[in-house]
């Protein structure tokens, strides 16, 4: 009877249940993107309009149009006197709370299945966005409060990625992991078009900035109730997946333990690789969010954009980028399938190419001046390159440890997401005067951190499994858990 309803279930679905939790998982990133970025354009319109004859800038762009420096909120009474530093610090906030709660997830994540760690993960992000608007006008714009409570949203959604890449690691084989994962990682440009495009149009048509708010929230709502009703955290415990899929399934993921392990910390924590990784995101999350919470302020301050101008240009970059993500992911599978490149050439090639190609052309766009069109461009282009990551070092933590890739990801994207923090605050500090140079010398910080950072991943990455992801090797306990990140390093050299 069991048997047969869920023979019969699992005819109901066109898409294998793999694909189904990527989908899914693809919109859990797009959702927590949504409410994370929504604040970035919003907050343009929500403090009190600049006077532009408060300071000089000898580049300063010509405004298009008679009421680009006009307000597009009605009720101006929601409009609040906050500087470019407490700009800065209220766009970091989200980020003091997301790096603490990355490990946590990660462990939770992998001792009780992640579904649960990510799905209420996400449902407290949503129900704090929803009551934002409220929270700041009870205020009176009381920035503090603000702060606090982007911090308590930024703690609901730190279990996303390490709770998504355990769930992967469960369900993803490895010739399926570039495309799958880079399919569910460019959620993030997704969310980040759909929150530039409708904030932009939202707050024009409603007037008011508060709508951004309220529609995002209910939108991850609605994700929740599905995600709850349709993806599990492993093949078996899945209800209504086909007895081929997890047949399947179980012989390509015969190297994942179903078994609940302890997590070798002290191999984990003098792995060379894994450090590696770290380091590199910390260049990725630098040159991305520095894009995603500064670009709607640029295109404002600088190109002198209107709210609805400037949520259409922000979402342009990421709509290539998506594009790319998702085709690099394909090429770079085919790449690793057809022996063209050995996984660990090929982790390092996309991951070059993700880390070069954006620091050239941000640089190259703060010198395209007032050329609106130019600028956008460039920094579309540095975008599109910039979607090589998520096949390049995004995946790489599933192939050290397919085991503990929550764990690890909740280390690497946790201690990354501290560039969320920096990046915001400096920008605000270093753009006082709101003027082209001082912009500028923030795209040359971010094509030095860029550099820097792929030339470590280049020397010490690897995309060998690791010996202390199998569960025989932590049960003897070597006594130099150091050994084995030697031997991956020496098997990266030989491979390149």
């Amino acid at each position: 009877m069991l048997n047969g309803w869920r023979l019969t279930l699992s005819k109901c679905f066109l898409l294998p249940q793999r694909y189904i939790l990527g989908i899914m998982g693809f919109f859990a990133i797009v959702n927590a993107y949504t409410m994370r970025v929504s604040l970035s354009l919003a907050i343009t319109e929500m403090v009190i309009p600049i006077n532009a004859t408060e300071y000089y800038d000898p580049e300063a762009c010509t405004p298009v149009g008679s009421n680009q420096t006009n307000s597009a909120i009605r009720d101006q009474s929601t409009l609040y006197d906050w500087d470019e530093k407490t700009q800065g610090l209220i766009l970091s906030a989200f980020y003091w709370g997301y790096v603490l709660t990355h490990l946590p997830g990660g462990i939770l994540a992998e001792k009780f299945g992640g579904k649960y760690s990510l799905g209420l993960g996400v449902l407290s992000t949503a129900l704090f966005t929803l009551i934002t608007p409220w929270v700041i006008i009870w205020s009176g714009g009381n920035w503090k409060v603000l702060v606090a409570l982007r911090i308590i949203e930024g703690l609901g959604e730190g279990t996303t990625y390490p709770a998504l890449t355990a769930l992967l690691a469960k369900w993803v084989p490895l010739k399926e992991r570039a495309t799958i994962g880079s399919i569910v990682f460019s959620g993030s440009q997704f969310g980040t078009i759909l929150s530039n495009a409708l904030s932009g149009e939202l707050i024009r048509r409603t007037k008011d900035w508060a709508s951004v708010f309220y529609f995002f929230g209910a939108l991850a709502i609605l994700w929740f109730i599905l995600w709850v009703l349709l993806c599990y955290s492993d093949p078996s415990s899945h209800p209504f997946i086909s007895d081929k899929e997890k047949e399947y399934l179980e012989k390509e993921l015969s190297n994942v333990s179903n078994v609940k392990l302890d997590v070798p910390w002290k191999s984990i924590l003098t792995s060379v690789p894994m450090w590696a990784l770290v380091i590199t995101q910390v260049g990725h999350d630098w040159g991305f969010f520095t894009m995603i919470t500064d670009l709607p302020k640029y295109m404002k301050d600088v190109l002198k954009f209107n709210v609805s101008q400037n949520g259409t240009w922000s979402s342009v970059p990421y709509i290539v980028m998506l594009l790319t993500s998702i085709m690099s992911g394909w090429f770079c599978d085919f790449l690793v399938r057809r022996n063209i490149m050995s996984l660990t050439f090929s982790r390092k090639f996309f991951t070059s190419v993700a880390s070069i190609g954006p620091a050239v052309f941000i640089v190259i766009a703060s010198y395209a001046g007032c050329d609106r069109m130019l600028a956008v461009w460039m920094f579309t282009i540095a975008m599109a390159f910039m979607g090589c990551y998520y096949c390049g070092m995004k995946v790489n933590a599933l192939d050290l440890s397919p085991n503990f890739a929550g764990t690890l990801m909740a280390i690497i994207n946790g201690l990354g997401a501290t560039s969320g923090i920096v990046t915001p605050y400096l920008a605000g500090a270093l753009t006082e005067d709101h003027t082209l140079a001082q912009w500028r010398l923030v795209f040359w910080i971010t094509f030095g951190v860029f550099g820097v950072t792929n030339l470590v991943y280049l020397l010490f990455g690897t995309g060998k499994e690791q010996l202390w992801n199998n569960p025989e090797y932590n049960a003897e306990k070597p006594k130099q858990p150091f050994e084995e990140n030697g031997k991956a390093n020496i098997e990266m050299k030989t491979s390149m």
